[in-house]
């Protein structure tokens, strides 16, 4: 039985940091190129969840029975945060979903343990990271924020396999080269050089491994990327593959940053998006050890639609000041908005709309079509009483209708924009935009919804929906 990838996608912010904005405020740090950085309302779980939406897209007639989310930064402790995609993501009770979190490895481990389950149905992998580092440090230049999705499963009708999954290797070694004490918001190092001696050989057993078992050797690999949060063993490791001139592929490190956890995945859908049918492309993890995982795309490659493609929001980036970007990380504390802060979400009221908070799903009217946002009992149109079906719009395009910029309500990054929304299909609700900036919006302009958080209180994240510019023809 063929099992492998049957849909994947990349999550990259929006916002871009360029490394030589760090220099010019401090004198040292940065470097060249830029790093992907995550919203004020962005965490490991609401990038996930665009990840997901997007690989679901990807393969519109998969139906997971399990959700596997991983993190090294999880946005609860004790609480499952999968159950937040789950709920976003309107998956059925019966679609099981649990945490894979606090380690680096616990990303590409998901995403093993998923393809070596072959005959146990699709998975939908998700995993995200956000990756912190005191100002000028290392951890601060060359780490990113980002997500993928990845759907695994047996090739069948309806369900093709995209990428067929020939076989892995892992190798393990406890040595102390990164770590972070619960609590702390930075990782702490071991000298360099200590690494490297570590991770290259490991790196290069788990390849040699890794191709026996896919049955193939290096010269026939024709793409492959090696990642980890080490950069310097991540380059040594990749002389040293063995594989013609051409075969090693973009890292990302320059455009969006060494994501962590979510790395492996992130690269893995940009190297598939940008192949084509039988060819051989494999990853190279480095995390504790070193995983290695090798695939042959089919034919269904080439009827496969990616959407949003990890170049088209690499390319779509906009940048960020250095300033708003050490506020958002809460290295700076400015001025807040000199108005009460929010009161935490009701536990009972969310659960009780969960459809609606976290679905993004109203109501339409059997008899007229009207659509209620948020849902309603009552229609606008003829009034009939609990007559309604439920409607999603989470993925539908709307446009701006009116709007008005909110200098002193309480935000974490002032200033808010609302807009009124008049939904395709139906449906008219004002909301709140993100990734825009406020001299640039217009009435008339088109935006679509994404998954966000409103506000922290009491230690409970408040998530909803937002709506961003539609920026691609491929815009999830």
């Amino acid at each position: 039985m063929t099992r492998g990838i049957v849909g994947i996608a990349g999550y990259v912010p929006y916002r871009r940091l360029q490394r030589a904005e760090v220099a010019k405020v401090f004198g040292s740090g940065g470097g060249k190129g830029a790093r992907s950085v995550a919203s004020h309302d962005e965490d490991t779980t609401t990038m996930g969840v665009e990840a997901a939406r997007r690989a679901l897209r990807s393969a519109p007639g998969a139906a997971p029975g399990a959700l596997w989310f991983a993190t090294a930064t999880p946005a609860y402790l004790d609480k499952t945060n999968a159950a937040t995609l789950h709920a976003a993501l309107r998956q059925p009770a019966e679609v099981a979903a649990f945490d894979f979190g606090g380690a680096l490895r616990s990303g590409p481990g998901a995403l093993r343990s998923a393809l070596d389950a072959t005959g146990s149905g699709t998975t939908l992998v998700v995993v995200a990271d956000l990756r912190d580092g005191l100002p000028t440090s290392g951890d601060e230049a060359a780490g990113g924020d980002g997500a993928a999705a990845v759907l695994v499963g047996d090739d069948a009708p309806g369900t093709p396999v995209i990428a067929e999954f020939l076989g892995g290797a892992s190798v393990t070694d406890e040595f102390l080269d990164r770590w972070r004490t619960p609590g702390d918001r930075r990782s702490r190092t071991w000298e360099e050089r200590f690494g490297e001696t570590r991770y290259v050989p490991l790196g290069a057993d788990a390849w040699q491994s890794g191709l026996k078992a896919a049955g193939v050797t290096a010269e026939e690999v024709d793409r492959v990327v090696v990642t980890g949060m080490h950069g310097r063993a991540a380059k040594a490791l990749g002389r040293k593959l063995g594989v013609r001139d051409g075969a090693l592929a973009d890292d990302l490190s320059t455009t969006v940053g060494q994501t962590g956890a979510a790395h492996a995945g992130l690269v893995l859908a940009s190297l598939l998006e940008q192949s084509a049918p039988g060819e051989v492309v494999a990853v190279v993890s480095l995390a504790d050890g070193a995983d290695v995982l090798v695939f042959r795309t089919t034919g269904a490659l080439a009827d496969w639609s990616p959407t949003d493609p990890v170049a088209d929001q690499v390319a779509a980036g906009a940048d960020l000041p250095y300033g708003k970007f050490l506020t958002w990380r809460g290295m700076v504390t400015p001025e807040p908005p000199r108005r009460p802060e929010p009161q935490r979400v009701s536990s009972s009221a969310a659960w009780r709309n969960e459809d609606w908070k976290f679905g993004f799903v109203g109501s339409q009217d059997r008899t007229s079509g009207a659509v209620h946002l948020p849902p309603s009992r009552v229609s606008m149109q003829g009034g009939a009483v609990d007559d309604m079906v439920p409607v999603d719009r989470a993925d539908a395009e709307a446009t701006i209708a009116t709007y008005t910029i909110d200098r002193l309500a309480y935000s974490p990054s002032p200033p808010i924009v609302f807009a009124v929304l008049d939904f395709d299909g139906g449906g008219r609700f004002p909301v709140e935009l993100t990734d825009v900036d406020p001299d640039t919006v217009d009435i008339g302009d088109r935006v679509r919804m994404t998954f966000r958080k409103l506000y922290t209180s009491d230690g409970i994240h408040d998530y909803f929906w937002k709506a961003t510019p539609v920026r691609t023809a491929t815009a999830g």
